[in-house]
């Protein structure tokens, strides 16, 4: 008797319970879509971040360049090695 007295009908349950799962349903889609985008590798696009553009990091020419700057390599090597991956003479590199 007491079960009945708050005018809740059938359809009021049903619709609290839908009402409910919906709710919760939301909230892990929240929850999934925010780990998803924190938990993404994070890309650096040559245009889109701001950095110059150039060889990617890891292309032979940026390592190739990454030892001249460090002074692993001279500037006749760099050349030579430059000219060797880009696929014309030697003595042609920077012309």
């Amino acid at each position: 008797m007491f079960w009945y007295d708050h005018g809740v009908s059938g359809w009021g349950w049903f619709a609290m319970t839908v009402s409910m799962v919906v709710f919760w349903a939301l909230i892990i889609a929240v929850i999934v879509l925010l780990f998803r985008t924190l938990a993404r590798p994070q890309h650096g696009g040559g245009e889109h971040t701001g950095r110059q553009k150039g060889p990617p990091p890891g292309h032979a020419e940026h390592i190739l360049a990454e030892r001249y700057a460090r002074g692993e390599i001279d500037e006749e090597e760099y050349a030579r090695r430059l000219a060797t991956l880009r696929g014309s003479p030697p003595g042609s590199a920077g012309k």
